[in-house]
């Protein structure tokens, strides 16, 4: 176990990205269509693909899943990632026809001092290609892909991923996009608000304040009174190696997003976007009541653990003004 996303059999990740325009594209590939779903509880999102996956339609299994920057301009990332996997000859058969499945979720991070200034065309539907063909099993965290210009209220935000096991041995990993319009840390201190679920010091190991004040639950936004809900976003993909309906992989992503709950302060504000796939690589046999409960509960801890690991492994951006990396202040 890396502690990735890849840790699920069969599942693959790449970045691209654009240092001038300060934004990118992550791509998770998977090997094999997947069953899949989505939870939407932000008030601002930015998704593709997104009624595709509501349980009264008919498609089941995704090729793929594109995250990116741009807000709606970073839905042609998902473009991309097509046009990679219809070249593999992945995709959706209808006869002659073969259609890759690639939902999508975006990021705003338009105001956050790159050049935008792009003419006709935005970049990202090359950078989802490029992302697509970059993927593999190995892939960095912090300010790279997606998590390039992504931003929170105190910390400059970024790429996230953990992973964990269940007492029956089944897997859940997840990626996250941290871009929240509220803080991953408490208060102006080093603390991560999901500090519970640690494992082995992988965001730094500082456990929780000795005890709470009033100024650390006081609300941290993005923007102050003049927040607006195009700013913001956390979205991400988690991904069990269970055998899934696709009723199931709705529920699992529902459970699942209590993790920004856990990690992000205040969170499902009419200010996000916040957005969660979930799937399901159908290798295990799973209980359907107490086993996809735990599954759930496993799954919002890793969700939670990858989200501080966003902004633990952020870096700033060089621009003036631009927000400072946890490292920079803890590290």
């Amino acid at each position: 176990m890396k502690d990735l996303l890849t840790d699920i059999a069969g599942v693959r990740v790449g970045h691209a990205e654009d240092a001038k325009v300060a934004s990118g594209a992550t791509a998770v590939i998977f090997d094999s269509p997947a069953i899949a779903a989505i939870d939407v509880r932000g008030g601002g999102p930015g998704t593709r693909e997104d009624a595709l996956l509501d349980l009264a339609n008919t498609v089941e299994r995704v090729d793929a899943i594109a995250l990116s920057g741009g807000s709606a301009f970073g839905l042609d990332a998902g473009g991309g990632v097509q046009a990679w996997l219809a070249e593999q000859g992945r995709g959706f058969r209808i006869r002659e026809a073969v259609i890759p499945v690639v939902p999508g979720a975006i990021v705003f991070d338009l105001l956050n001092g790159g050049d935008k200034a792009w003419g006709r065309f935005s970049p990202y539907r090359d950078l989802g290609y490029a992302a697509a063909a970059a993927a593999g099993t190995d892939f960095a965290l912090g300010s790279v892909g997606a998590g390039l210009g992504a931003t929170t209220a105190t910390f400059k935000g970024g790429i996230g991923s953990a992973s964990a096991v269940t007492t029956n041995g089944l897997k859940v990993a997840a990626i996250m996009v941290v871009n929240a319009v509220g803080s991953v840390t408490i208060g102006n201190g080093p603390w991560f608000w999901a500090a519970p679920f640690e494992e082995n010091g992988e965001f730094g190991g500082r456990g929780l304040p000795s005890a709470f004040t009033p100024d650390m639950l006081a609300m941290r936004i993005k923007g102050g009174p003049a927040a607006s809900e195009r700013e913001n976003t956390t979205i991400g993909v988690v991904v069990t190696d269970a055998i899934l309906s696709k009723a199931q992989a709705k529920r699992l992503a529902m459970i699942a997003q209590t993790g920004f709950a856990r990690a992000i302060y205040p969170v499902h504000a009419p200010l996000d976007g916040d957005v969660l796939f979930a799937a399901a690589t159908c290798e295990k046999p799973i209980e359907p009541l107490v086993e996809l409960t735990e599954l759930g509960m496993v799954a919002a801890n890793v969700v939670a653990r990858a989200i501080a690991s966003g902004v633990y492994n952020a870096t700033a951006l060089p621009f003036p003004g631009a927000l400072p990396a946890w490292k920079d202040r803890y590290g």
